[in-house]
């Protein structure tokens, strides 16, 4: 199995684990690192912050490796007060917050019309699969945009318009660019910065959580994606 493993800011997680084991494929743009997690091949490119450059990142992998699916885990803002700090989450479905065409479609703001509503899923059977691996996850709806929140006010206004749990800025590229290409996805995600946590919260806790995130990733792989 051949699976692409998207991360935006969060790659030092991985050269911290795996190190000396990471094989750097070139590609213009990207470099991808490649290693093996008990027979399953596994590509990572660091995307960077952002819609954009995470739905480029996504098509490389698909593209380029013929992935058989495409895992995302990475760091959030928690818009809840369950969401805290630490707290790993699977994402079931994902709102495009800035995403806005309603005065010329008269449609939601975040509504794609080719979905019957704004949320766009990821794919089920994987969930399933990360939810038996590790029972300890929350389902959970990601409002994402192209803009780090830091303020408490903009956080609940999310939670509150969207009925989003968590908020970051890269889910709705990857669900969106795989569901295109028919490739299953699973987004993971660890809080890294709470309801009322902001950057400085964000900037002490990035490394330990993205570690966190990592190694239920790594659990789940192993045990069948």
């Amino acid at each position: 199995m051949k699976i692409g493993m998207l991360v935006a800011v969060e790659m030092d997680a991985v050269f911290k684990k795996y190190g000396d084991t990471l094989t750097r494929i070139e590609k213009p743009g990207y470099d991808i690192y490649h290693y093996t997690i008990d027979g399953a091949d596994i590509y990572a490119l660091s995307s960077g912050a952002g819609e954009i450059a995470a739905a480029a990142g996504t098509q490389l992998l698909i593209s380029e490796f013929q992935v058989d699916a495409i895992v995302n885990f990475g760091v959030v803002g928690g818009l809840t007060p369950e969401m805290g700090v630490t707290r790993t989450c699977v994402v079931e479905k994902v709102v495009h917050y800035d995403f806005d065409t309603s005065p010329i479609d008269h449609c939601e703001v975040g509504r794609y019309l080719d979905y019957p509503d704004i949320y766009i899923p990821a794919t089920p059977e994987l969930i399933e699969k990360a939810l038996k691996a590790e029972p300890g996850l929350k389902k959970v709806i990601c409002a994402s945009g192209d803009k780090f929140i830091a303020d408490p006010a903009k956080k609940q206004e999310l939670h509150e318009q969207f009925h989003a749990d968590i908020c970051e800025m890269e889910a709705a590229a990857i669900v969106l660019t795989c569901n295109r290409n028919q490739v299953p996805c699973l987004l993971l995600k660890t809080v890294s910065d709470s309801i009322h946590g902001g950057a400085d919260e964000f900037s002490q806790a990035l490394q330990e959580t993205a570690q966190i995130c990592l190694k239920i990733t790594e659990k789940i792989i192993r045990e069948g994606l």
